[in-house]
């Protein structure tokens, strides 16, 4: 690190070698489908037969529970979802290079596409239909949104759950008090993992509300963030970031 003169000299260096992040690595994009994901998580839970769609820890704890009272029957329930997001990662794996190939729009930007177009599917899916229905296809779509999207602007983060987020947390607070050099590098991380997961909370609990008045279609509150994702990441395909779309987001 060279030495600076003063501030202004040190935020103009960094400002010059800023690395370029491409648009579906921007912060503002992670927020937005954080709601997004936080609504899927609730809206499964809440009208789909109480499983968690956004991440798998939970699912597994209730099978281990189930197994562990003798309820196979219950155990292997919760195997739909953990084996639906497994075939989700392994989807969201095998297809970007193809879409690559194609070098019309980002894997990243056909798949929040898909979610919005699925979505929409499901708000039509009646809640006496079978829940295991709903769960395995936001179970897939979770998966591929977690294991797509891995960086904001160089900070890895998820955008289906918060766990990791807490726990940054809590690693900028014991910075701040061992290290005073790093503590504005710490607030400032700090911060962007709490408005992630002000951003789960924000989605999770507008479905908890709304859901007993719009019931199966609740779901398509999860659009709306989405579709602003998708408008947004779109015309940078098409425009801005046209001759950029053989390059790979950090974290791949």
């Amino acid at each position: 690190m060279p030495e600076f003169k003063s501030e202004k000299h040190k935020a103009l260096h960094n400002e010059l070698h800023k690395e370029f992040y491409l648009t579906c690595e921007k912060y503002s994009i992670f927020e937005l489908l954080t709601v997004a994901g936080g609504m899927m998580g609730l809206y499964t839970y809440n009208l789909r037969g109480e499983v968690f769609s956004n991440a798998q820890t939970g699912n597994i704890v209730k099978m281990a529970a189930a197994i562990g009272r003798g309820e196979w029957g219950q155990a292997f329930y919760f195997l739909i979802p953990f084996t639906a997001y497994i075939l989700g990662t392994i989807l969201s794996e095998i297809l970007p290079e193809k879409v690559r190939q194609a070098k019309f729009i980002r894997w990243d930007t056909l798949l929040v596409g898909v979610e919005i177009a699925v979505l929409l599917i499901v708000g039509f899916i009646p809640l006496t239909w079978p829940h295991q229905i709903v769960q395995v296809i936001i179970n897939f779509l979770c998966a591929m949104q977690f294991n797509t999207f891995r960086q904001a602007e160089g900070v890895p983060m998820a955008t289906t759950f918060v766990t990791n987020h807490v726990r940054q947390i809590g690693i900028s607070i014991a910075r701040i008090i061992r290290h005073h050099e790093q503590e504005a590098e710490a607030r400032a991380k700090m911060a962007k993992h709490a408005k992630i997961i002000l951003a789960f909370m924000f989605g999770g609990i507008t479905v908890t509300a709304l859901s007993p008045y719009l019931q199966e279609m609740t779901i398509w509150l999860a659009i709306i963030p989405l579709s602003a994702c998708f408008a947004v990441m779109l015309q940078s395909d098409l425009v801005y970031e046209r001759a950029m779309l053989d390059l790979t987001p950090h974290g791949h």
